[in-house]
């Protein structure tokens, strides 16, 4: 069986320091994505389209997982990577504190050996077993190259990213960098704890910005 070790491989994507803010240049990868918006007076805590979306993606992400590893011919191992979020304001005027103007897409890296076909056949055996949930038809196969950028990584709860963010923007000024977060860049985040589970000061969450000098 094939095992592809994404972890070890994507390491300097997914496993900044929080020490530092460094710039990287980030090359196109394929995804599993949704696109979404948080519903008025809602933010993604509490908003079922995002509850529902989080279901479908996580639930293919795994379908697909055990389906090549499970398969006769030429099977397959990779872990499921850490769920993204892209996030921007409908209006354009994005802000950590008002969350109900956001759209976003939320996404998981999979690698190239999953095909349009696979992904179809995943999503059929989805709905063999669960009827055509809301989430599915929202689902898509699709890549993203986000290009030049500046990452750290953020340690606690989602509520003091604004420091974080701060770091960041002196190191974009301090080398020369322009954030495009707010002229056709999106503010990112990957998601390595799961507030589920975590304890708010414990969750690591890398913080990546599209920049251009």
């Amino acid at each position: 069986m094939k095992t592809l070790d994404l972890k070890k491989d994507l390491k300097a994507f997914y496993k900044t320091s929080a020490k530092k803010v460094e710039f990287i240049e980030v090359p196109r990868f394929q995804f599993l994505m949704i696109d979404g918006a948080i519903e008025p007076g809602k933010e993604p805590g509490n908003s079922p389209m995002f509850e529902e979306n989080m279901q479908a993606m996580y639930g293919l992400a795994y379908t697909l997982k055990f389906m090549l590893k499970k398969r006769d011919e030429d099977p397959a191992d990779y872990p499921v990577m850490a769920l993204e979020g892209l996030w921007d304001a409908r209006d354009g005027k994005f802000s950590m504190d008002v969350k109900d103007n956001w759209d976003y897409t939320i996404m998981i890296m999979v690698p190239e050996i999953i095909t349009p076909a696979l992904f179809e056949e995943a999503l059929a055996q989805m709905r063999a077993k669960k009827g055509d949930l809301p989430g599915y038809a929202r689902l898509r196969l699709d890549t993203f190259e986000e290009g030049p950028c500046v990452q750290t990584m953020h340690l606690g709860p989602y509520a003091t990213e604004l420091e974080t963010l701060e770091k960041m923007h002196t190191f974009m000024a301090e080398n020369g960098y322009r954030d495009l977060v707010g002229s056709g860049g999106k503010h990112h985040e990957i998601y390595l704890g799961d507030p589920r589970k975590a304890a708010p000061e414990k969750l690591k969450t890398v913080l990546r910005h599209p920049v251009a000098k």
